[in-house]
């Protein structure tokens, strides 16, 4: 009996069959957090709703998207510097996605005890001040799901996590969604935003329980000089790894274009198609129930025609999405066409972060990330409030989403164009 249990668990933390038990925990675990996460998830997909029906403008709406750029920007390197001086990164990751996660909950709270007038400004000032914890968690992800999994075992330990992550997003947005038709508003949104929350306490314990190994090596690296000719050499390392620096300024074209697009959606789905809080829950469902499928094809297909193949794939599908998007008003369609925008995104999740950890020095992991994230954070800063001022001019909603997949198109063909030249050396 004990044997037969030992043999099942890497069935469902999905580790590589010769992993040691410590490995096939870890796998575990963040399979398990991923439940966490897919509580929150869903709430994440109904706070722009929630803002635009509290009268949110669409330059607050888009607000709500940038924020974490600025914060990003000016931070991430510095977190990056100070996470690769942590002997264990896990305590500060599992705290910080903790205290992300709570935002929701102080969301729900806060608008029960002010004023209607203010509650906008309030909402955004809680999502301001967890920008920062935001970062930590986007830089600690990387470097410890690379760490869990291995140069070997990203996509099966990715593809598992957020499969099990968007299978939780999907149920759960659609309970949400029906809860939200049913209940006065603005109660509706303040019991599911502080409902969900709970998620951050799954998360929390089960991160908090990873194993991974101490970071002594990278931190008396780091400790061994000023802070000027630390940021010196920074720059000087960075501009020495030539992939991390082409694949970092491509994925930041692309993302530029998700970023424009992002708060578009919500204010598409209430003000040009006029969609009940149901139909948005079924939306969202939409969107995040494909990654059964989506998940399993691209790793299949990644083995069957690499990497590359489902990078260009998945850039080119999803630069179609908001195209689509902006050219139909049925509901059912927009349904449909967001489980298509969901189906590219997952080859996309994937095949980023794959190639990402490919170029980046594995004894200096945090840095790298972050200088990555910083990249990715300057795209959100301009980029959702470009979209959402170009949503207020003559062009509309719409316009303003032929824009964004104009510009995830350009992040396509860079990634296109590269791959032509690639037979050069190899």
């Amino acid at each position: 009996m004990n044997k037969k249990s030992r043999l099942s668990l890497p069935r469902w933390s999905v580790a590589p069959e010769d992993s040691s038990p410590l490995q096939r925990k870890n796998f575990l675990n963040v399979q398990i957090d991923g439940i966490g996460i897919g509580l929150s998830s869903a709430a994440s997909q109904f706070l722009p709703v929630f803002l635009t029906r509290l009268g949110a403008t669409n330059f607050q709406v888009g607000l709500l998207t940038s924020m974490p750029g600025f914060t990003g920007l000016i931070f991430s390197i510095f977190v990056g510097r100070f996470l690769q001086t942590r002997k264990k990164i896990i305590p500060w990751f599992s705290a910080a996605r903790l205290m992300v996660v709570s935002a929701y909950a102080m969301t729900g709270v806060v608008t029960l005890l002010i004023p209607r007038d203010y509650q906008v400004a309030a909402i955004l000032a809680i999502w301001a001040v967890v920008t920062l914890p935001q970062i930590t968690v986007n830089v600690a992800f990387s470097v410890v799901m690379n760490a869990v999994a291995g140069p070997n075992g990203r996509y099966a330990l990715m593809s598992r996590r957020w499969t099990i992550l968007g299978v939780t997003t999907a149920i759960v947005a659609t309970i949400a969604g029906q809860v939200l038709d049913r209940i006065g508003f603005p109660l509706n949104y303040q019991v599911v935003f502080i409902g969900l929350s709970a998620g951050g306490l799954i998360s929390y314990y089960f991160s908090n329980q990873l194993v991974i190994p101490d970071n002594v090596a990278a931190a008396a690296e780091v400790k061994t000089s000023g802070l000027r000719e630390r940021l010196a050499g920074s720059v000087s390392d960075i501009l020495s790894e030539r992939d991390f620096v082409r694949f970092s300024l491509q994925r930041f074209v692309f993302l530029s274009g998700n970023a424009l697009g992002l708060p578009l959606f919500p204010i598409y789905y209430v003000r040009e198609i006029q969609a009940s809080d149901a139909w948005i829950g079924i939306i969202n469902t939409a969107a995040t129930a494909v990654v059964l499928l989506g998940y399993t094809l691209w790793v299949r297909t990644s083995q069957w025609r690499g990497s590359r193949f489902v990078l260009l794939a998945s850039t080119f599908g999803m630069s179609l999405y908001p195209a689509l998007m902006a050219f139909t008003h049925q509901v059912e369609l927009v349904a449909f066409y967001a489980a298509l925008g969901g189906f590219f995104q997952c080859g996309i999740d994937l095949v980023f972060f794959d190639e990402l950890m490919k170029v980046v020095p594995q004894n200096r992991s945090a840095i790298f990330v972050s200088i990555a994230q910083s990249m990715q954070y300057l795209a959100t800063i301009l980029a959702p409030l470009i979209g959402t001022a170009l949503a207020s001019t003559s062009i509309g909603v719409g316009g303003a989403l032929l824009v964004s997949a104009a510009v995830r198109f350009a992040g396509f063909l860079l990634f296109a164009l590269w791959v032509k030249q690639k037979p050069k050396g190899s």
